[in-house]
């Protein structure tokens, strides 16, 4: 065998390193601490959400529907990526064999693909809502929503499914070590021994068809809106309408900037500094499902009531 196949075979691993915070391994254990919180916060706010609207007949309308199935995505997002952070941070446990890392990455982007859907969703609800609502409970039925919410996941799942079966055929050698506390498909593919000009392709192609188009029709939702709440006459009317976005309009800058963000600096921001590129990551994966509950609960009346009343009583 020539003397190059030995050094790369000797140099091929069976595991990934993942990473925490860089400059500050000393100081894991105490970050750990807001990391906790945060988990915590996220889980119990999410679960809180879905338990409002599923016990709540008078929620069972198609806003609160959606919102419950945002709380849902969000839940999944937090407790894939939980194991992993939290093993760093609290016991420094960097190492993950090359399946459950395909498997993690697997459930991360599916489940940000299928909140980017359902977020449309929501844009396509105060579209219908705002600009059509007389016919609003003949077009949003329950029957609708469910094939909505089934959709979103079919697709999500029909894109994401071939990224690890394409990362499986590869041989990893060299540097092992991840950017991040958790896999990422754009990251795992750079430490492959091979061609990844397909993997890039498709990668590609997934985020276009997915975050790209579902932003463009979330902002032509928007305008739409916009329209039609010029067109009204009453200004106490015009904030009304208004109103009801602010939540989802919060919602969607806080899972899109970062989400594009860390896109745009994986493919074209080699001189990035990587401590940014660590704390985007973070933004990206625990932000939205920790304040999502939060902005739904003080800016929608009938969730804080309800919140208020369970919390109260």
């Amino acid at each position: 065998m020539p003397l190059r196949s030995l050094e790369n075979s000797s140099s091929m691993s069976s595991t990934f390193l993942l990473s925490g915070i860089p400059g500050l391994e000393h100081m894991h254990t105490w970050i750990s601490i807001p990391l906790c919180f945060i988990y915590i916060v996220s889980i119990l706010g999410n679960c809180t959400i879905i338990l409002i609207i599923k016990t709540e007949p008078s929620l069972h309308e198609p806003m609160y529907l959606f919102l419950s199935m945002l709380a849902l995505t969000d839940l999944g997002l937090s407790l894939c990526t939980l194991p992993t952070v939290l093993g760093i941070f609290w016991v420094g446990a960097r190492d993950i064999g090359h399946d459950a890392c395909f498997a993690q990455l697997f459930f991360i982007h599916c489940l940000s693909f299928l909140e980017s859907s359902v977020l449309l969703s929501m844009a396509f609800d105060r579209f219908v809502a705002i600009c059509r609502p007389l016919h609003y409970a003949s077009i949003l039925t329950n029957t609708v929503i469910g094939r909505i919410g089934l959709a979103s996941l079919g697709r999500s799942v029909a894109l994401i499914i071939p990224l690890p079966f394409m990362l499986k055929r590869f041989p990893y050698c060299g540097s092992p070590v991840l950017s991040h506390s958790y896999c990422l498909h754009q990251e795992v593919m750079k430490l492959a021994c091979a061609d990844i000009r397909a993997n890039s392709i498709y990668s590609m192609f997934v985020i276009v068809s997915t975050v790209g188009v579902d932003s463009l029709l979330i902002l032509f939702s928007y305008a739409l809106i916009l329209c039609t709440v010029l067109s009204i006459a009453s200004r106490a009317e015009r904030l009304k309408a208004l109103n009801t976005c602010v939540s989802h309009i919060c919602a969607v800058l806080l899972f899109y900037t970062p989400m594009i963000g860390l896109s745009v600096i994986h493919r074209f921001g080699k001189q990035t500094p990587h401590l940014f590129q660590v704390i985007l990551g973070f933004v990206y994966l625990l932000f939205p499902p920790l304040m999502n509950p939060i902005i739904y609960s003080v800016k929608t009346k009938q969730i804080r009531d309800r919140v208020t009343h369970a919390f109260c009583s």
